[in-house]
């Protein structure tokens, strides 16, 4: 930073002139601040026009996806989760369900569901420490824990459509062949064509139910495991570092399975335009 020194003459009986050193004179604008930077504008409204429809109303036959059940599912999940560093406590757990499995076994009405539950852990720790304060650093860590069931499906809406298996079917054609010496001469051998193989087979793709996840809901219970004061660290009263939890939760999933299905749907009156 520039400084400059100041004169100033003192007009006294020695009219001598007194010196000031070392007076500093900030130019303006010289120290600048920069926190944050907004830029905004406003949008005018963007005017429309309703279009006619031109739906089909003399009725159809269409393939969507038709409701065979809608079910809440409830298991328990206990995990334990050991941190990277030692903790003071857990400021916040936020909680995302993922479901990566959910099969219906056609003919035994069973529903398999796999998943994990993704949690992003925030926790405190410890920098520097007294009996009067603890300071440091808010951390985070993410892990997924794992879940799986099976339960049984009641189907409150349509039952699924009835397996097709596949099928293979074997034929041969009729042959007459001439004997050896040892029949008479008139005799013939009738039967079947055994120098060849002839079969039909049928492949049926049936429609496999499906899952759409509706809801979901955890009720947890954390505890902190193995909490202790080490010797060469002062700490407040009550507090106390840990590294590993032990959680309980409750998870209840609203779940619908569909499965694809061709619907008629009825002749309709016309729509009238907007």
């Amino acid at each position: 930073m520039d400084h400059k020194e100041v004169y100033v003459n003192r007009r006294n009986a020695d009219a001598c002139p007194v010196r000031y050193e070392n007076v500093i004179q900030y130019e303006e604008n010289k120290v600048k601040s920069f926190c944050v930077d907004v830029e905004t504008e406003t949008l005018g409204d963007c005017d429309n026009t309703p279009v006619a429809l031109n739906p089909i109303t003399s009725g159809v036959v269409a393939k969507i996806p038709v409701v065979l059940a809608e079910l809440s599912v409830r298991f328990n999940v206990r995990a334990l989760i050991d941190l990277p560093e030692p903790a003071i406590e857990i400021k916040n757990i936020k909680k995302r369900i993922k479901v990566t499995q959910c099969m219906l076994i056609q003919d035994t009405n069973i529903l398999f569901i796999k998943g994990f539950v993704r949690k992003n852990i925030d926790y405190s720790t410890r920098s520097c420490s007294n009996y009067s304060g603890v300071c440091g650093d808010i951390r985070h860590c993410t892990v997924d824990v794992p879940f799986e069931c099976t339960t049984v499906v009641t189907f409150n809406g349509t039952a699924p459509a009835p397996l097709i298996p596949n099928t293979a079917s074997e034929f041969e054609y009729f042959r007459t062949n001439h004997l050896p010496n040892s029949f008479a001469e008139k005799d013939k051998l009738l039967s079947g064509d055994l120098s060849e193989f002839n079969q039909i087979s049928t492949e049926f793709f049936n429609e496999l139910p499906f899952c759409e996840l509706i809801s979901s809901r955890i009720v947890e219970f954390d505890e902190y495991l193995h909490r202790e004061r080490p010797h060469n660290i002062h700490l407040p009263v009550g507090e106390k570092l840990f590294t590993k939890i032990e959680e309980k939760m409750v998870v209840i999933l609203t779940l619908k399975i569909l499965q694809n299905r061709q619907v008629a749907i009825g002749a309709t009156s016309a729509v009238r335009p907007c």
